[in-house]
């Protein structure tokens, strides 16, 4: 059995293509939401409860666990941290997905830093309607920073109960609060960019395939300044970018007898 971890497209595709390949694909997801989508998708076993090493640990008896692949957002989280040492205490293949970097264009508007905290100093030096398209990761940060008291914060998240709540209980009104599922074009970027009159957008490179791309085209074309926290350089022993070398990588480290 293979454990895929990551609600991300790839993590979705990666579990719809080890099952077309026989593999029994296990996935962790923390909404109701997300369980559906792995069911859709054709998990075999769909884990909801904290993904913690004593939860792991649980999943392991009674099944042959073989190899994880940590399909999370290619940043540092403790989620990623447990995996990786798990799979290393337990001596099990683990494959980081990791997307590839976006290609930032020249321009003096974008503004690249490397902590969520340097992302809040530096929006509230560049703009008083601070656009976060970073979802709740970290929310907190930008709410609390004694800098964007007096602030517009908009945020735009995923259209989910948990998420929203914790955005109001952060004490952001609905007025502020855009709930949508992207990624996004870049024309409707720069629909809600207009719409909410953004005076600095704040992202993190999620790569092409996660609207980065289009989120600063879109800025760019209104002349609106944009914060972009970099991905920090990680090495892990066995990344990955592609489904097509996640799926080659197990087949050739994991031979099925």
């Amino acid at each position: 059995m293979i454990l895929v971890v990551g609600s991300t497209g790839e993590g979705r595709q990666l579990i719809r293509n080890l099952r077309q390949e026989g593999y029994e694909v296990a996935t962790w997801t923390d909404s109701a939401y997300g369980k559906q989508l792995a069911r859709q998708d054709g998990a075999t076993l769909i884990l909801t409860a904290p993904l913690t090493e004593g939860n792991l640990a649980s999943l392991e008896g009674g099944r042959q666990l073989e190899a994880v692949i940590d399909a999370t957002l290619p940043y540092p989280s403790q989620l990623s941290r447990i995996l990786e040492a798990w799979c290393r205490q337990k001596s099990l293949l683990y494959l980081r997905f990791l997307r590839p970097e976006t290609k930032l264009p020249h321009d003096r508007l974008i503004s690249q830093v490397a902590t969520w905290e340097e992302a809040a100093r530096a929006a509230a030096r560049l703009g008083e309607t601070i656009f976060l398209t970073t979802g709740t990761n970290n929310l907190e940060v930008f709410i609390n920073n004694p800098l964007l008291k007096g602030k517009r914060i908009v945020v735009r998240v995923l259209p989910e109960h948990r998420v929203i709540k914790k955005c109001q209980d952060l004490g952001l009104t609905p007025r502020d609060i855009i709930a949508m599922q992207g990624p996004f074009s870049k024309e409707m970027n720069k629909i809600m960019f207009k719409t909410y009159k953004a005076g600095v957008i704040v992202t993190r490179d999620a790569g092409p395939a996660g609207g980065t791309e289009a989120k600063i085209a879109a800025a760019l074309a209104l002349r609106i300044p944009v914060v972009l926290i970099k991905r920090p350089s990680i090495q892990y022993l066995h990344p990955v970018d592609t489904v097509e070398e996640a799926i080659a990588l197990l087949k050739k480290m994991l031979p099925k007898k």
